[in-house]
């Protein structure tokens, strides 16, 4: 039996691929272990956008900090999928136009009742691979 076979994928591919997706993972570190967090998420041109309360997450945007954030799609039954990592720095968004932009996508947060702060990960790095079944 052969086994899965993967592909790297563009640039252009893995930002396809995000938007079709809508729950991601950042991970930052807290201290000196790291964290991975879950969020709801969507693309502003080529940047992973969330919203998200105070805590672990808004702390990495004010100081600025370098995430990683990935979405994947797996199908246990044909062992195919995807896997999109995205790094860089994360930041609150903060500016008027920019907001009015922000909440024209669909984009909720994890937590209904959480605040309303805006994180993007400005982009340094995408990569992506796409496993199927040989």
């Amino acid at each position: 039996m052969k086994g899965p076979s993967g592909e790297t994928l563009s640039v252009e591919e893995c930002l396809e691929l995000l938007r079709s997706a809508g729950l991601g993972r950042v991970a930052v570190r807290i201290g000196d272990a790291p964290a991975i967090l879950p969020v709801n998420f969507a693309l502003l041109d080529e940047e992973v956008v969330f919203r998200t309360d105070p805590g672990t997450k808004l702390t990495a945007a004010l100081m600025g900090v370098r995430v990683a954030f990935e979405a994947d799609h797996a199908d246990p039954a044909t062992r195919a999928g995807w896997s999109v990592l995205v790094v860089g720095r994360a930041e609150e968004i903060r500016d008027r136009s920019t907001l009015e932009r922000v909440d024209t996508l669909d984009l909720e947060p994890w937590v209904a009742e959480a605040p309303d702060f805006v994180v993007r990960i400005r982009t340094e790095r995408i990569t992506g691979r796409r496993v199927q079944k040989g």
